[in-house]
């Protein structure tokens, strides 16, 4: 009869080692998984949420969003950027200039190198009375075209926007990342 409890006693104490394996193996994947999600949003990913409605009718207040924060940064982006004037606040806005571009606003119409901007973005929103007041950047700033390492950034809300008619250029290095979706609400995802 020992010899049946031995047997008995073996399987329980193989069938314990498997768990006890079983169970670090999970923790160490869990650990694994937890850090690279960790590194992932910190270096390549961030998570943001709409405040305010200087983006509308792109985005409203309570949108939450992923950016990518290595992307090449293109005219008519989505940015999340630090507020140059407001130290730890976030803006997101659209990238209408980039280094070296003239940009000016005339009779409602926005225009990059003397060339008409396509804005379909605005049509939900724009009742065409005086919707982007004229500007240009020599009135602003004194100078033709945007600088280098910079861009120029405008809410689509234009009237209620604080953008870069008011807070100036935007560095490179004040950008945290593009917009890459928009998951919630669910209702509205969207891919950008």
């Amino acid at each position: 009869m020992t010899n049946g409890q031995d047997t008995t006693n073996k399987g329980q104490k193989k069938e314990e080692t498997s768990f006890i394996k079983w169970l670090l193996e999970l923790i160490i994947i869990a650990i694994v998984m937890f850090t690279g999600v960790n590194l992932l949003f910190n270096y390549v990913l961030a998570k943001d949420v709409v405040t305010g409605p200087s983006m509308q009718p792109t985005f409203y207040d309570g949108d939450r969003l992923i950016t990518y924060r290595l992307g090449k940064i293109k005219r008519g982006d989505i940015v999340v950027l630090n507020v140059p004037d407001e130290p730890g606040s976030l803006y997101i806005k659209r990238v209408i200039g980039l280094p070296g571009d003239k940009v000016y606003a005339k009779n409602d119409q926005l225009y990059v190198n003397g060339k008409k901007l396509n804005e379909s973005y605005l049509s939900e929103y724009n009742t065409g009375n005086d919707f982007t007041e004229d500007f240009s950047l020599q009135q602003l700033f004194n100078r033709n075209t945007v600088p280098a390492d910079s861009y120029f950034v405008m809410g689509d809300n234009r009237p209620v926007s604080k953008d870069s008619r008011k807070i100036g250029f935007i560095k490179k290095s004040s950008i945290n990342g593009v917009v890459k979706l928009r998951y919630w609400p669910l209702n509205r995802l969207k891919i950008f």
